[in-house]
């Protein structure tokens, strides 16, 4: 049995994906697994346990008809695989293409309209509800497949080598961390830095023994000064220096996470980390940090809200983010790091 899986992003995409090739390799522990994916994304995915190949998609390299013929190689490659099932998990015109393209005996997709990729797939699977989680969307091609679909699974095995790097570098073993996540691809998925900066203040002041590590980009270095600023000798700003390997080792290693919703959100959940997430204009139902939707704090008043959109137009702007307080945030903390903190935190 040889298996294709495309989801070439993103980031947080991809982990969310991941409980498919994960129940796909115990069912079938005989199957070739491959995996269509971003250029970027390489590395959290080189050296898994249940895959037998990668095939790199660099998206703007094969922007330019210069390196059309790579792409076409590239498909000559996964036709000669002759797979027995390809699985579309990103369902745009571009994957669904490159499914067809393919070639394998069963094509099976997500019965997405945006671009209408559903027309390249044998089996299209729709979205069981509006509010239905990505996950668990992405679980229905297995049973469309006859797959079972179960929770028992590692969704990221720990890379031990990695994980030990992680510890002697950043994390001092004595301490408890949260990990802070300012960024995000949308600006108007961004809590406020000084939020942060004062949810870091109230915490630091009522856990003597937490440590904050703010995680993120090279261009989130500026949020991470801000951040790290607030209480210098209690913040380590990572913005900018981990790998993506490294990034999911640190997580792995903290005690709870606050975030934008982003990719190392998804992260978080799939490592089973308490997750604090702070959402906007988008729908935590659909895309929150999956089987902790009490964690999702957002502000569902606002007659705008989720918006799903990249862009705001209300009148004060990303309101549905500013109007989270920092205080509302560290109750949430307080009160995921368990009873015994939470009366600690309160005293103070």
């Amino acid at each position: 049995m040889k298996v294709l899986i495309l989801k070439p992003s993103s980031l947080g995409d991809v982990v969310q994906a991941l409980p498919v090739l994960r129940l796909l390799k115990l069912h079938r522990p005989d199957s070739e697994i491959h995996w269509w994916l971003d250029a970027g994304l390489l590395p959290l995915l080189e050296g898994d346990p249940d895959l037998a190949g990668l095939f790199p998609f660099p998206r703007r390299r094969w922007a330019s008809p210069l390196h059309w013929g790579e792409a076409l190689a590239s498909v000559r490659q996964m036709r000669g695989h002759r797979f027995d099932w390809v699985i579309d998990l990103q369902s745009l015109l571009r994957s669904g293409l490159v499914a067809w393209l393919a070639n394998g005996e069963l094509t099976v997709g997500l019965n997405d309209s945006r671009e209408g990729a559903c027309g390249f797939y044998d089996v299209a699977v729709p979205r069981p509800s509006y509010h239905t989680h990505a996950v668990d969307w992405y679980l229905e091609t297995l049973r469309a497949l006859r797959v079972p679909v179960h929770s028992n699974f590692t969704w990221m095995p720990v890379r031990k080598e990695i994980a030990g790097q992680v510890r002697t570098r950043w994390l001092d073993a004595g301490a408890r961390w949260v990990v802070l996540q300012p960024g995000a691809r949308w600006w108007n998925k961004r809590w406020p830095v000084e939020h942060f900066a004062e949810l870091v203040h109230r915490l630091a002041a009522g856990f003597a023994d937490l440590r904050f590590a703010v995680l993120g980009g090279a261009g989130d270095a500026p949020l991470g000064q801000v951040i790290a600023g607030a209480e210098p000798g209690r913040c380590l700003d990572l913005t900018g220096k981990t790998s993506l390997p490294e990034t999911v080792e640190v997580i792995r290693a903290a005690d709870l996470m606050v975030t934008n919703d982003t990719g190392p959100m998804h992260i978080a959940a799939a490592l089973g980390k308490p997750v604090v997430a702070l959402f906007g204009p988008t729908e935590p139902r659909r895309t929150g940090p999956y089987r902790q939707g009490d964690g999702a704090l957002r502000m569902a008043s606002l007659p705008c809200v989720p918006c799903m959109s990249d862009c705001c137009h209300y009148a004060r702007p990303v309101e549905c983010l500013r109007a989270i307080t920092p205080d509302r945030v560290s109750q949430e903390v307080a009160r995921r790091l368990g009873p015994a903190r939470e009366r600690a935190h309160a005293g103070a």
